[in-house]
């Protein structure tokens, strides 16, 4: 069986795949890496090839979904399967690495907790009733992970390549999933990746935002299983 790497969004650890852990382990050898010891994406990606198996699925979302881009640049031949959950391919704008640097200053003098909750939380979600649940997990994740991963996280994205071309070039099964109303990574770029990539399934995910392994498990599990069953 091939083994699954999940890799995690910014902030996030295991604990954002927990549904699909718990209904997944029991067929496929499951392995959640944390991607935060480095600063550039480049070794974000070499660092998880060090300790990943000779070849393997892997699933990413937002951030791990950036990283698993770069990944399959590095090693297109190890990777048998990939999915791209609630990403973004481009580079970064601008305007969005404009607002870096003050977030960065702001967590290096002591406010994680406030970036998240005021900067970066209300994007996650669509509204629903387990969203204020998932909000508190989500500053959970980030308050263990602490400051220095999301320095280095935030230097790696707004320092990214394109990866458009690294997609174009893949032909593996593919799955590319997100929810319908997430604000950070729209449907659209989804699309852009559906059509870069013709063999890959893109599955949008009703009344979810930015975290649908969370807010919709069961339709985000069930969605996993049927590419992982074309490996």
């Amino acid at each position: 069986m091939t083994p699954l790497i999940l890799l995690p969004g910014m902030m996030c650890d295991a604990r954002l795949f927990a549904p699909q852990i718990d209904a997944l382990s029991g067929e496929y050898p499951i392995l959640s890496v944390p991607i935060g010891g480095q600063d550039t994406m480049q070794a974000l990606a070499a660092e998880v090839l060090a300790y990943a198996p000779e070849r393997f699925a892997m699933a990413g979302l937002s951030m791990g979904g950036i990283v698993a881009m770069e990944i399959l640049r590095q090693a297109p031949g190890r990777v048998a399967g990939l999915a791209l959950m609630d990403t973004n391919p481009l580079a970064e704008l601008d305007e969005v690495k404009a607002r870096r640097g003050p977030q960065i200053d702001a967590v290096d003098h002591g406010n994680l907790r406030k970036v998240m909750a005021e900067e970066m939380k209300p994007n996650y979600l669509t509204d629903g009733p387990r969203r204020a649940a998932i909000l508190d997990l989500c500053m959970d994740m980030a308050m263990d992970l602490g400051p220095d991963v999301f320095i280095n996280q935030s230097m790696a994205l707004r320092d990214r390549p394109d990866q458009s071309r690294t997609l174009r070039d893949f032909t593996d099964p593919t799955l590319v999933l997100c929810g319908r109303d997430d604000a950070l990574c729209p449907v659209s770029r989804h699309e852009l990746m559906h059509n870069l990539m013709p063999q890959s399934r893109l599955e949008v995910i009703e009344n979810a935002g930015h975290l649908p392994t969370l807010e919709q498990p069961q339709q985000t599990t069930a969605a996993l299983t049927r590419w992982l069953e074309t490996i």
